[in-house]
């Protein structure tokens, strides 16, 4: 659990900066006043956690110092984190353990824009299900973005993955297929699809999506059986609309947040969890494989805080 924490609090570190600059150091020890309050407010706003989840934090640690005028601000931040929690109790969510009676290969359909980082957390999802024991595929169906093929084979080859793969261009669908029939003949335990990266304003493009997933189910009727959208957690509050888009399209069934570690919006899952109630099951904290880190809103909540 230490090892999960540090790894959280690293990978925030820009948004725990950002309010610790905003609140001058508010949850190093000093007390809370009037001033503090707004000062925290500017920064949970800046930090793009939201009216409604900031106006929550507020309202407690202000009914708080309301009860207790030497209200230290440690004990503020324990506030703040216990609402966080709350705010995002449900969220979590995990990989359902295979069974004998598990259908294989179980197919991963990895969903999200250009830039997201969705084939760095694909090769990086293939890394950590293969370590912890699972038989993992790799499918480059990006075929659409040049070199992103090449992009997802160097990963593979770096990691030690089975890829199947075609070239740019090539029938995306086409290539789903035969990694499927590859990953079934040989007893593959995953299936993890790279899809192209799209917006969601592209009908082509999403359409190309529901042509795999039609290709993959006339073989295996729950195939995919997990769409994750892959979000840019530095977009913030804007990924929610496309995050909305995909979900009316593709039903998905999880969300990884990537590229944290390297912006001062840390908040942005809390409203876009909020919003659509999609679990999220993976953090990208780095840019190491083992920076992809289940989430865990505890751990997520002290982290954003401060706490130990």
């Amino acid at each position: 659990m230490f090892g999960l924490f540090r790894k959280f609090k690293e990978g925030l570190a820009k948004t725990v900066a950002a309010i610790t600059e905003r609140t001058r150091g508010l949850f190093g020890g000093r007390a809370i006043d009037a001033a503090s309050l707004d000062q925290l407010e500017e920064a949970l706003y800046t930090a793009d956690f939201g009216v409604e989840t900031t106006n929550e934090i507020l309202a407690e640690i202000r009914q708080a110092y309301a009860r207790d005028k030497s209200l230290q601000g440690r004990q503020a931040a324990e506030i703040g984190a216990a609402v966080l929690k709350r705010v995002l109790a449900g969220a979590e969510a995990a990989l359902p353990p295979l069974t004998a009676a598990s259908g294989r290969p179980v197919v991963i359909a990895m969903i999200g824009v250009n830039g997201s980082g969705k084939t760095t957390s694909s090769a990086k999802l293939a890394w950590r299900l293969q370590r912890d024991g699972a038989k993992v595929m790799l499918a480059a169906c990006d075929t659409f973005r040049a070199a992103a093929v090449e992009q997802l084979k160097a990963w593979a080859s770096r990691l030690e993955v089975e890829i199947v793969a075609s070239h740019t261009g090539a029938d995306s669908a086409a290539v789903a297929y035969d990694a499927w029939q590859a990953a079934k003949a040989r007893g593959y335990d995953y299936l993890i699809l790279d899809t192209a990266g799209r917006l969601h304003t592209k009908d082509n493009l999403m359409e190309e999506l529901a042509k795999i997933r039609r290709v993959l189910q006339k073989h295996d009727p729950a195939a995919p059986q997990h769409r994750w959208l892959v979000v840019d957690g530095s977009l913030g509050s804007n990924s929610i609309e496309q995050a909305r888009v995909f979900h009316r399209s593709f039903g998905l069934t999880g969300l990884i947040v990537t590229k944290l570690d390297g912006t001062s919006r840390g908040g942005a899952i809390v409203g876009i969890y909020r919003q659509l109630r999609i679990p999220i099951l993976f953090l990208g904290l780095g840019e190491q494989p083992e920076d992809l880190q289940p989430f865990s809103a505890e751990t997520y909540a002290k982290a954003v805080f401060g706490l130990d």
